[in-house]
């Protein structure tokens, strides 16, 4: 059942597949366009579905300090945001209430570069969406292995990781408002030992030991990519943009809330672990936080962080397969996709897109992850550079459209501000392995293929493709835009 969207006062532009080029803008008005009748997401769940999205604690970002030092990695953790983190969320801020629909990153690519390019993005994104959720149920079980040494391989760890997969599934399958309020829960039980840690550290500090730096000696390599890896993925919680009650509020604000969060989570344990403890940096490496929390307060506040470490990897997991099948929803509603990906739940939830997502992490779960991560790195590279050229070409080509929440600068602004993330990105790109280059140029192909194919099953009907008319199509004149530079 489906009701009209009370959307007050409100714009929105969005182009159905195959009438890209000849685009034109409308004014929305009230129930203009239909929503499904399901709870929507608000803006303290969605604020902590973001930062499992991107980070779910500060696990991980031992190897900054182990390759750097002290003082590179709390400056890394400082500035990386302001290179990466901030442009990409403001760009999913101003994108994501442009098109407030399901399908995110894939509807702005293809709205401004075509159908191809945008089921390109969609494909490399879920791709490496997939492949990065495989890594949570093994990652849960290497937490717990060392209390359950049974769950370290064989026939037990392959039913673990089974019995993991489907429970964390059957979660999205009951609502995306349940995996919000799930993800609160496990986000403030993984910050709170932190929190607890700084201040029984307090007395130990010695600010003298952020300093600590070695120029001759940082593995650049390394460093570059476990900042990376922690502070990206801000535009992933787009594809669920349909699913958000009110998103041209709820959106920025929550991206707003989510970046305070998130930076804040690596640098408070960041300065806590290195002003309390001499440094060895050949000890900063994945699991270090839990050694420090023994050290400064105890086995009990050991087995905390690990708990913590373990659910983190749990709310990273739902948040991430709630992006990818949503994504698949999106798409299918857009016509890129055959119409049964478009097929809901009696909850609400995408049906096929979960069930299709969870059997990727199922496939991937069995593999060797460190050149596969790299791979997935690789893909994501891509499909920023795309998301970035849409969101400059939107601005260019139809710069009145309709944008609730606008970055306030002009076109030239806006192009100044990709052009740090973008030569970041060239940088990852350049230390990638010949290997890498090969799985992910390999993966990019299939998808040239792909597309094409799915074209042709189309035309001759093997399946049914629809635009959901659910989706907004607004038509109308474009004004001058005075923010234009």
């Amino acid at each position: 059942m489906q009701k009209f969207r009370n959307i007050a006062s409100s714009k929105a532009f969005c182009v159905p597949m195959g009438d890209y080029d000849s685009v034109e803008h409308q004014d929305v008005d009230e129930g203009a366009y239909r929503e499904h009748n399901f709870r929507k997401v608000s803006v303290i769940p969605l604020v902590f579905l973001i930062f499992y999205e991107v980070s779910g604690g500060p696990f991980g970002i031992e190897d900054s300090v182990k390759a750097a030092g002290p003082l590179l990695a709390i400056l890394g953790f400082l500035v990386f945001p302001i290179i990466w983190s901030i442009p990409e969320a403001l760009i999913t801020a101003e994108m994501g209430t442009m098109f407030p629909e399901n399908g995110g990153y894939v509807v702005w690519v293809a709205s401004a570069l075509g159908p191809f390019w945008g089921f390109q993005q969609g494909w490399m994104k879920w791709l490496s969406g997939v492949i990065d959720n495989a890594l949570y149920p093994v990652l849960f079980l290497d937490y717990l292995k060392s209390g359950i040494p049974a769950l370290g391989g064989g026939m037990p760890r392959i039913l673990a990781v089974l019995i993991l997969t489907v429970a964390l599934t059957y979660m999205n399958y009951r609502g995306l408002t349940i995996v919000g309020w799930v993800a609160v829960f496990l986000g403030v039980f993984s910050i709170l030992p932190f929190i607890c840690m700084g201040l029984i550290a307090i007395p130990r500090i010695e600010p003298s030991r952020w300093l600590a730096v070695d120029l001759q000696n940082v593995d650049w390599n390394l460093y570059l990519n476990t900042l990376f890896w922690n502070l990206n993925y801000w535009d992933s919680i787009s594809t669920l943009a349909g699913e958000v009650d009110n998103p041209k509020r709820t959106l920025p604000k929550s991206l707003f809330y989510a970046l305070i969060l998130v930076v804040s989570g690596y640098l408070y344990p960041l300065l806590t672990g290195t002003g309390a403890v001499p440094l060895d940096r050949e000890l900063w490496s994945d699991g270090y936080f839990s050694d420090l929390a023994k050290v400064i307060g105890g086995v009990w506040l050991r087995w905390w962080v690990q708990g913590a470490s373990a659910l983190s990897n749990m709310g990273m997991f739902v948040a991430e397969m709630s992006s990818d099948s949503y994504q698949l929803l999106g798409m299918a509603e857009r016509g890129m996709l055959p119409e049964f990906f478009s097929k809901r739940s009696r909850y609400g939830t995408p049906l096929v897109g979960i069930l299709f997502s969870a059997s990727g992490v199922v496939l991937l779960s069995w593999m060797s992850f460190q050149e596969i991560v790299a791979a997935e790195n690789f893909l994501y590279c891509f499909g920023m550079i795309l998301e970035f050229l849409a969101f400059i070409m939107l601005r260019i080509k139809h710069p009145s459209g309709p944008r609730p929440y606008r970055i306030p600068i002009g076109t030239v602004g806006a192009i100044l501000m990709v052009i740090p993330p973008t030569i970041l990105i060239c940088v990852v790109l350049a230390f990638a392995s010949f290997k890498v280059m090969l799985v992910s140029f390999s993966a990019m192909l299939f998808g040239f293929i792909l597309q094409p194919c799915l074209r042709h099953v189309e035309k001759t009907r093997w399946l049914k493709f629809s635009i959901s008319s659910n989706l907004p199509d607004f038509r109308d004149t474009e004004t001058v835009d005075p923010l234009i530079a």
